[in-house]
C-alpha cells in the first residue's frame, strides 16, 4: 500500500538522520586575534587577509558590546548576547561584597563566573549531537550546569602569544580534530596583536610585524586545510574582541588619578579603577549621589548611575555591575591613587569610537566570495555560526538578517535535497516510480 511506502521511507529517514546530516552539514572554525583593529591591515603588505577578501567575505569592521574588554566581548560573540544577559562583566572576575578580585587568567576556569544560565555556542551544538572544542578561547574552560565543552585547552598564565612555530602546531591540531576525528565547531584563540597593542601602543613597528605574523599565519592555514582535504567541508570565521588606541600620558595631557576628585577610603567601599579606561564603583550605603557628583568633576571621563546608563550600552540590566560605571575619554586611563599604568595602548573604551572596532573575515563552502559587508555588531555572529552549523540557536539578542547576505544561500532546503540525495537509490526509485 502507498501509505506503507511513504511510512518506510520516513522511518529510514528518521534512523539515520545523524548519519545523512553529517554529510550535508560543513564544520564551522572560529579564529579570534585578539585585539585586532579594524584597520591594522591597511598600513602592512597582507597577501594573505587580502586573498581572503577575494575569497570570502569582509565586513567594513563590526562593533564589539559595550565593554570593549576581551572576556565581556569574546562571551558574547559565542552565545549572541549582551554583557547585561549574560553578565560577564569584567575580564577580571570580583565580588564586590566580599572585596574579591580574580585576574583574568585565572578567570579562564571558574565556572562561577561564566555561568549565569546563558547557554554559549559549543554546549548548544553539543545537545544538537555535534562534538565541539575550544582552543584557548574564553568560557572554553567552565562548566554550564554541568555541561562541558567535549574538548578544552586553557591558556596558561605565563603562555607566550607570539611563537609563530606554536601558533602553526595549534593550526595542525585543530585540522587533525575536523578531519581525523569529525569535530564539527572549533574555537581558536591567539592572544596577539593585543599584546604587543598594549606594551608598545598600536602604531609601533612591532604591532605591525605581529600582523604581517597572522598574515603568514592565515596562509599556512589554508594550507592546512588543502592537505586535510577540507576546504570544500569547513568554513571559517576570523575576528576578534576589540580594537586599541594610544594611550595618552604626560607630558601630554593630564592624567586621571581618581583620588584627586573623590576621597576613595571615605566614600567606596569596592573600586576597580585600574584597569584601562573602564571603571566601576560600589559607595558606601547612603553615598551614591555624594560619589556621583564628584566624580562628575573629574576631567576626560563621563560617569554614569548603573540606572542611567544609555540603553545602547547594554549594560544598565546586569545585577553584577556596581552602582556606579566610569568610561573614560579615548585614551584616558583611569589611575585610582597613583600613575601605575604602563601600557602605551589600550582598550575599554566606548564601543562607537572607531579605535574600537575590529574585523570580519569569512570564507568557505556557504559564504560568497569577493563580497564586501557594511558594518555590523558582533552580537549578530551567534545567528550566523548557528545557521553554518544548521542547529536551532539558543534564546540570543542577535539577527541572522543581518548577516544573511553573506551566504551563498539560506542552509534548508539544501538540507533536505542532500539528504534525499544520499537515499539509497533503490528507494529513490521506488519512490519516484510511485
Amino acid at each position: 500500500p502507498l501509505n506503507l511506502i511513504y511510512l518506510c521511507i520516513s522511518l529510514y529517514i528518521i534512523v539515520n538522520k545523524q548519519k545523512y546530516c553529517s554529510y550535508s552539514r560543513n564544520k564551522l572554525l572560529l579564529i579570534s586575534f585578539d585585539g585586532f583593529r579594524w584597520d591594522y591591515d591597511q598600513d602592512v603588505d597582507t597577501p594573505n587577509l587580502d586573498q581572503l577578501a577575494l575569497d570570502g567575505v569582509k565586513a567594513k569592521y563590526i562593533t564589539p558590546p559595550m565593554l570593549t574588554m576581551t572576556s565581556p566581548s569574546h562571551f558574547t560573540t559565542i552565545t549572541g548576547r549582551w554583557v547585561e544577559d549574560h553578565e560577564v562583566v569584567h575580564n577580571m572576575m570580583f565580588n564586590s561584597t566580599t572585596n574579591l578580585k580574580v585576574p583574568h587568567k585565572q578567570t579562564l576556569t571558574r565556572s562561577e563566573w561564566w555561568d549565569n544560565g546563558v547557554l554559549p555556542l559549543w554546549i548548544t551544538a553539543q545537545n544538537q549531537g555535534l562534538k565541539t572544542a575550544s582552543f584557548h578561547y574564553p568560557g572554553g574552560g567552565a562548566n554550564y550546569s554541568g555541561q562541558s565543552v567535549n574538548r578544552v585547552l586553557v591558556e596558561e598564565s605565563n603562555h607566550p602569544d607570539d611563537n609563530e612555530t606554536e601558533w602553526r602546531q595549534n593550526i595542525d591540531q585543530v585540522m587533525s580534530w575536523f578531519s581525523e576525528e569529525d569535530f564539527h565547531l572549533v574555537t581558536l584563540y591567539y592572544g596577539e596583536p593585543d599584546n604587543v597593542g598594549h606594551a608598545k601602543g598600536p602604531d609601533h613597528p612591532d604591532r605591525k610585524k605581529i600582523i604581517q605574523q597572522i598574515d603568514r599565519t592565515i596562509g599556512y592555514l589554508r594550507e592546512a586545510m588543502s592537505r586535510h582535504h577540507l576546504n570544500d567541508r569547513l568554513n571559517v570565521i576570523i575576528t576578534s574582541d576589540h580594537g586599541m588606541t594610544t594611550v595618552k600620558k604626560r607630558p601630554q595631557v593630564d592624567e586621571i588619578i581618581i583620588r584627586d576628585y573623590l576621597n576613595l577610603l571615605k566614600l567606596t567601599s569596592f573600586e576597580i579603577l585600574d584597569y584601562g579606561g573602564f571603571g566601576i564603583v560600589t559607595p558606601r550605603p547612603g553615598r551614591e549621589q555624594e560619589v556621583f557628583d564628584a566624580l562628575s568633576n573629574a576631567p576626560n571621563l563621563t560617569v554614569y548611575k548603573k540606572s542611567q546608563i544609555p540603553e545602547s550600552f547594554h549594560l544598565g540590566k546586569s545585577e553584577r555591575l556596581p552602582p556606579i560605571v566610569i568610561i573614560a575619554d579615548l585614551g584616558f586611563n583611569l589611575n585610582s591613587r597613583l600613575i601605575v599604568y604602563v601600557n602605551k595602548g589600550d582598550h575599554g573604551f566606548h564601543n562607537g569610537e572607531m579605535d574600537m572596532k575590529t574585523i570580519f573575515r569569512a570564507f568557505g563552502p556557504d559564504f560568497k566570495s569577493n563580497f564586501l559587508s557594511e558594518p555590523f555588531d558582533s552580537i549578530h555572529i551567534y545567528p550566523l555560526m548557528c545557521e553554518l552549523l544548521q542547529i536551532d540557536p539558543a534564546p540570543h539578542n542577535g539577527s541572522l538578517v543581518v548577516t544573511k547576505n553573506l551566504l551563498l544561500q539560506s542552509g534548508g532546503s539544501q538540507r533536505t535535497r542532500l539528504s534525499l540525495a544520499l537515499l539509497p537509490l533503490s528507494m529513490l526509485l521506488m519512490f519516484t516510480v510511485l
